[in-house]
């Protein structure tokens, strides 16, 4: 049943009279809140130190926005509804623990490894384009060789173009040692956060920094959410989907899901099927049934998915995460 509708601005103090505007329609105990790992983490922490659990809520159905419109008090109905009516069941990531401070170092490292890439391809253009006997002066050098001495070049005042190729090789070189610093930093940033929530991850074959940091994030800082093993998979998009019609019985490819974490199970795969003597054999075996490749390291996927499910469920948890569940 609807009860009435009200806007309330996206600040702490707007937080505090939208709980309080809905309690005087009795207790709050549930609440639908759409993107709640972008536009709508803020509010879900607050909801979550209020003791208001707190259900991911996905964008009303195209068809019906077609036909009804959309306003932000239509969308907040919806959402409202989608939780009354069991539509919507997942419990939403709470972000406020070690895998929310994994993500934004992984944020900054992303835009760093950009920024690097950039500025070589930068470096390389500029010596495509300037005096031979300048270019000559650095060739034969390793990448990064090539990067120091530019870095290292003596420069003056530029007044030709010469001069001002020397003074751009040097400022790209020394800005892509920085960039390489800093990226070094939130590498082991990274791995201080795995190792604070999940360190077996790192022992386990094939499964390096960046591929445990896509599936941590991918569970959230509350894994205990992910009932089953087939729930991760799902989450990862490695679970078939029924695509059966009358007498045809089938399963197609998930394309659903976090690809990030996909991508992860599938890096995880490839390096098993390098260097794991079991994950070989299983290769051949199945190949040998009539599987082909693609299909065989879909199942593969599957498997590392239920085999790191225990793993991730093993996260830290803000201390009143356990209070209020138990």
């Amino acid at each position: 049943m609807f009860l009435a509708s009200q806007a309330f601005p996206t600040t702490a103090a707007g937080y505090e009279q939208m709980l309080a505007w809905a309690r005087t329609f009795g207790t709050v105990q549930q609440a639908g809140v759409e993107c709640t790992g972008s536009y709508g983490v803020a509010l879900t922490r607050f909801l979550r130190a209020q003791h208001v659990s707190v259900i991911e809520v996905n964008q009303p159905d195209k068809a019906t926005r077609r036909k009804r419109g959309k306003t932000d008090a239509g969308d907040a109905e919806s959402a409202a509804r989608a939780v009354l009516s069991g539509r919507a069941t997942a419990i939403a990531k709470t972000g406020d623990g070690p895998v929310e401070m994994m993500r934004m170092f992984k944020l900054a490292k992303t835009s760093a490894l950009k920024a690097r890439t950039q500025a070589i391809n930068q470096l390389k253009a500029v010596l495509v384009t300037t005096d031979p006997a300048l270019r000559e002066s650095l060739a034969g050098l390793s990448r990064w060789m090539l990067i120091r001495r530019c870095a290292e070049l003596d420069t003056t005042d530029p007044q030709d173009a010469v001069a001002a190729a020397i003074y751009t090789l040097r400022l790209l070189g020394r800005r892509i040692l920085r960039l390489g610093e800093e990226i070094r930093d939130l590498e082991q940033q990274i791995t201080t956060a795995i190792n604070a929530c999940a360190p077996a991850l790192l022992h386990r074959r094939g499964i390096g920094h960046d591929s445990a940091a896509a599936l941590l994030l991918a569970a959230g800082d509350n894994p205990d959410r992910l009932d089953t093993e087939a729930s991760f998979a799902a989450l990862c998009g490695t679970s078939p989907i029924e695509a059966s019609s009358g007498k045809t019985q089938r399963r197609r490819l998930n394309r659903g899901g976090d690809r990030q974490a996909n991508a992860a199970l599938y890096r995880i795969v490839l390096t098993r099927l390098r260097c794991d003597p079991s994950t070989q054999e299983y290769l051949q075996r199945r190949l040998t049934e009539g599987k082909t490749r693609r299909e065989v390291i879909r199942c593969l996927k599957r498997y590392v998915a239920r085999e790191v499910h225990p793993l991730l469920r093993q996260v830290w948890t803000p201390p009143e995460h356990h209070a209020h569940t138990a």
